[in-house]
């Protein structure tokens, strides 16, 4: 079966153990996620002020210097098989490699992946490849939670993802229309992305398709409304907003207008300009490929021209081949390789690779050995002890691979590299500190990432990729 369905929604608790709301278009204007904007395209109130929790004494740590002003995430929702594409293994036999048994070399001497990836070959110089992963975590819930917050589910804490943690640190000195957190397009409800951080946090997410004649974004762009017939309603608005001239001086009036221009820039300014891919070259928008994930990752190039600290493409249809796995890994496949190359060559000729970090994987890999047992007939089930994360630019060497699994890609063989290590080297060469403490509402302490105190598994930063 491909569960391609989102988890159902959770209720709320005290400490937030369980926000497993995923956050609409909608949902974001109304609780103020475009900052002051957010105030009037809402017609809400934003989420109210919490205080801090008491300060914590932590070891001190080396400044690093911040290199990744962006980051791209590409989560590969579902699980990717790791020996069908990046860590191949053709000497297993068919029972492990089934139908793709050739490796192919890419431009890096040594360096093979898997043969549905000839675009991503020849950039191979641009990433790295971390072939022993692991956290033995196979429920999709609990592993996506554990991928991207690097916190042991099932503690007392809902932490926030990695996306919520930029936000978070990055929002202050962040200038732009667009939120500083940004997913393409549909958040996929495994677990709550904001955790105790609360809504104000919660990513904005897309909705549309880039790949479609428009893409409407929801808050953004309005289905059946022309930009004139947008623009005609302003003015409109405008000349009825007797109040709003009469006391055009008074402070709250003032705030209400400067949120409403705010808004409006974002609508009908530059902000709707980052969305809209048809000012790219028809020619690009080919390399990229004319399929949603092509067309997600030049939008995500787009938003990180903006200067959006973090965006997450929640890969469409998902990874979760417990069945159909052949088939579903010749459709997938080349569209991944196609926009994923074309991402780093883009954000190389541009300029923005040494300064934007790019990280791609799913919450675990597949079980290495084919399941040809009925109902399964050919497929991969969850596989979390190990498996295969790219990593790419904002500080990350190019060309290299991080440890190894054995012979047949069952277990790691050499340097477990765990959800901590990748994300505290993802913090480290961004300038986030792992230590630093987070908001609670309720004073609860809680840091970036979990030491070793805390029962945290560590194989150590990824240092031997970080420049």
């Amino acid at each position: 079966m491909n569960d391609s369905s989102p988890a159902p929604r959770a209720s709320a608790t005290p400490l937030g153990l369980r926000l497993s709301l995923p956050m609409t278009r909608r949902d974001a204007l109304r609780v103020g996620v475009f900052s002051t904007a957010g105030l009037l395209l809402g017609h809400g109130r934003a989420a109210g002020a919490t205080s801090a929790p008491p300060a914590v004494t932590l070891p001190a740590r080396p400044p690093r210097a911040a290199k990744a002003k962006s980051v791209i995430q590409i989560f590969l929702w579902g699980g990717m098989s790791h020996n069908d594409t990046w860590d191949p293994k053709p000497d297993s036999g068919y029972e492990y490699m089934g139908e793709f048994r050739n490796a192919i070399p890419t431009n890096v001497d040594g360096i093979q992946i898997g043969e549905l990836f000839p675009k991503l070959a020849q950039q191979a110089d641009k990433y790295s490849l971390i072939r022993s992963m692991t956290h033995r975590n196979n429920g999709h819930e609990t592993a996506a939670y554990l991928m991207q917050t690097a916190h042991a589910p099932g503690e007392r804490l809902a932490y926030p993802s990695v996306g919520a943690v930029f936000a978070h640190f990055k929002s202050a000195g962040y200038k732009g229309l667009i939120p500083p957190y940004v997913v393409l397009t549909q958040p996929q409800g495994r677990f709550s992305e904001e955790g105790f951080l609360g809504p104000r946090l919660k990513p904005f997410a897309t909705g549309g398709d880039p790949n479609a004649p428009r893409f409407e974004v929801e808050g953004v762009i309005s289905r059946g409304l022309t930009e004139a017939r947008q623009k005609a309603r302003r003015e409109l608005l405008g000349k009825l907003d007797t109040m709003g001239h009469a006391f055009a001086d008074h402070p709250q009036v003032m705030a209400s207008e400067e949120a409403r221009q705010q808004a409006y820039e974002l609508i009908l300014g530059p902000g709707r300009e980052v969305f809209d891919l048809a000012r790219e070259k028809p020619e690009l928008r080919d390399r990229y490929g004319r399929h949603t994930f092509g067309q997600d990752c030049l939008a995500a190039r787009r938003l990180v021209e903006a200067g959006v600290p973090y965006v997450v493409i929640n890969y469409p249809g998902g990874w979760d081949t417990h069945s159909n796995h052949f088939a579903t890994m010749r459709r997938q496949c080349p569209q991944l390789d196609q926009g994923l190359a074309m991402l780093l060559q883009d954000l190389k000729d541009h300029g923005l690779l040494e300064t934007t970090l790019v990280w791609c994987c799913g919450e675990f890999g597949r079980g290495p050995k084919v399941d040809w047992q009925p109902p399964w007939n050919g497929g991969r089930n969850h596989y979390g002890n190990v498996f295969t994360s790219l990593v790419a630019g904002g500080g990350f060497k190019g060309g290299h691979v991080v440890g190894a699994s054995d012979k047949r890609a069952e277990e790691v063989k050499d340097r477990p590299v765990y959800p901590v290590d990748l994300l505290g080297s993802i913090y480290a060469l961004s300038g986030i500190d792992a230590a630093a403490t987070l908001p609670h509402p309720m004073g609860a302490e809680a840091h970036v990432l979990p030491a070793a105190a805390e029962g945290a598994k560590s194989g150590g930063l990824l240092t031997e990729i970080m420049t």
